[in-house]
């Protein structure tokens, strides 16, 4: 699994840099105080245009009463049936009330429809529950129990959208503080994010990455079979095609190059096939590479060229969330080639990423032990040390990382990754002096990392909530690398918290358009779904999202 250059945290851990649990809650602050405002000059118009009829009421009065006693008496039968699981009787009494309501007792109406819903919820009647609930919102725009027993029907029944929405109106009108509205809306999120995210990619057109990314990704690999070859200039073919191309970085060529090599039966046909993989990799073309990868490991190939296809589909099993196969190709690759640093520098990626500190810290130390110079793996074993120091609340330890990243500057000048890792570190422990140098310092090394703009950008969220200037370094970022993913993404889920609904989702989609696995994909699908369930629920209590 190869360093992208840019967050160590998984993207999905955006939310909480940005002081918030869940996407759904990004906007949450800012929809409070709305909301609040809203309520207040609600009531200030009915206080100011409430005027009661004495006469009317007395002369409507006992026949109100008597109508409302009447239902109410019947929705306490009803109930007694319900908890007794005599869900057909109970349906039939409150069948009696809401025929019994009198008109003017919309909050009553509404709740003998809520509870009529929860007698067809009972019998999986999913349709109608969502109709009842719908009537019962109709009468009560801001009954709860209505929002979320047709956000699970409408789940039931494949509405995901719907059902996003209503446990959207819940959280809020729940003030957030409700914790299984709020795993429910996760749940919700996570599920229809990888339905958009399948959708997208049954019609998506691939994308090549930025020449950076696409740089960094083969740095991370010290042991690359592909790197270590040097043709003679008088060689032709393919793949010369290909590795002149990979070296000049005329990327677009690399895939067709290869294909010229493998149906020439050349001579570097499995690093034509490896290379092509590869590509399909960054491209996302998943089912390609999986192909030229298995035939590779399949195959009599080179030791290094077979032992760097197990790695990359190790890889590619990650981002498919099947941990099972990818650990089960490690284990094939340190088999083959047990002192290739690289087979554990991945797996410890992976098992950080997995928050299995322990097997993550003796994967990186192990990679160190056999690559000592390798430096992308030196500064991971650090992070990853952090991490479990951190995990453990060890403060010896903490004070023992900080030192070994000292170190590492010293000993990897040149390493833009030491210096990125280590401000993250401080940007954690709140030390945001030096993590800004930190980053400056890795731009000196790395001038077109515009990813590095982007955690400038983020420190001062995290040191200030300097909203603009962060927007502006982001904005920085992209204007250096119109491909930066990671920029869109971060520039979105702060244009939630500003309340930029519309622009959010703008952000959104051009980070989907780049992204290059369906897991990058769901998650920025999640992000976009709970941005605009917000703002559907917005302009439906009239609340203005404009930040001025």
């Amino acid at each position: 699994m190869a360093s992208t250059g840019s967050a160590p945290f998984p993207k999905w851990q955006m939310a909480i840099l940005l002081g918030a649990p869940l996407a759904i809650g990004l906007g949450y602050l800012y929809l409070r105080s709305r909301l609040e405002d809203s309520e207040k000059k609600k009531v200030a118009d009915l206080k100011a245009k409430t005027t009661i009829s004495l006469d009317n009421e007395e002369n409507n009065a006992k026949a109100t009463e008597s109508a409302i006693d009447r239902a109410m008496k019947l929705k306490g039968a009803g109930n007694r049936a319900f908890h007794a699981g005599e869900y057909d009787k109970a349906i039939a009494l409150y069948n009696e009330a809401i025929e019994a309501c009198p008109p003017d007792r919309p909050v009553d109406l509404a709740t003998f429809y809520q509870n009529r819903s929860a007698c067809y919820e009972k019998r999986e009647m999913w349709e109608q529950v969502k109709e009842d609930c719908t009537f019962a919102l109709k009468l009560n725009e801001k009954y709860v129990k209505a929002f979320l027993r047709r956000s699970r029907a409408a789940e039931k029944s494949g509405d995901l959208v719907l059902a996003l929405e209503d446990v959207t109106s819940a959280c809020i009108l729940e003030r957030f503080q409700v914790q299984s509205s709020l795993v429910n809306a996760d749940r919700i999120l996570k599920a229809l994010g990888r339905q958009h995210a399948r959708e997208a990619l049954a019609k998506r057109r691939p994308v090549m990455p930025a020449k950076h990314f696409i740089k960094t990704y083969f740095s991370a690999f010290s042991e690359d079979p592909i790197a270590k070859i040097q043709l003679d200039k008088d060689i032709t073919g393919g793949f010369a095609k290909a590795k002149k191309a990979l070296d000049s970085q005329d990327y677009d060529s690399v895939v067709d190059s290869c294909t010229e090599e493998l149906e020439a039966d050349g001579k570097y046909k499995y690093e034509a096939l490896l290379l092509r993989a590869t590509f399909y990799l960054l491209l996302g073309r998943h089912d390609e590479a999986q192909a030229d990868l298995g035939q590779i490991i399949d195959s009599d190939a080179p030791l290094k060229v077979k032992v760097n296809a197990l790695i990359k589909r190790a890889s590619l099993f990650t981002q498919l969330e099947n941990t099972e196969r990818c650990l089960e190709d490690f284990a094939n690759a340190a088999k083959l080639d047990p002192n290739n640093s690289d087979i554990y520098h991945h797996r410890g990626q992976v098992y950080l990423l997995l928050e299995r500190m322990d097997e993550a810290t003796a994967e990186f130390s192990k990679a160190v032990e056999l690559n000592p110079d390798f430096s992308i793996a030196y500064i991971q074993k650090c992070y990853a040390d952090y991490r479990h120091a951190q995990l453990n609340k060890n403060v010896g330890a903490l004070n023992q990382v900080r030192a070994d990243f000292e170190r590492a500057l010293e000993k990897f000048p040149n390493c833009a990754e030491a210096y990125i890792l280590f401000a993250q570190v401080l940007s954690d422990q709140q030390e945001w002096g030096r993590a800004e140098a930190l980053f400056d310092s890795a731009l000196s090394v790395d001038p077109n990392n515009a990813t590095l703009y982007v955690h400038k950008g983020l420190v001062q969220l995290q040191k200030s909530t300097d909203f603009e200037k962060a927007v502006k370094l982001i904005n920085k970022a992209i204007e250096m690398d119109d491909k930066c993913d990671f920029a869109y993404e971060t520039l979105g889920t702060i244009e939630v918290q500003r309340g930029n609904l519309r622009r959010s989702l703008e952000l959104f989609e051009k980070a989907i358009v780049l992204a290059k696995t369906e897991l990058e994909m769901t998650h920025l699908f999640s992000l976009k779904d709970a941005a605009a369930a917000q703002l559907k629920v917005s302009e439906r209590w009239g609340l203005d999202w404009t930040v001025s």
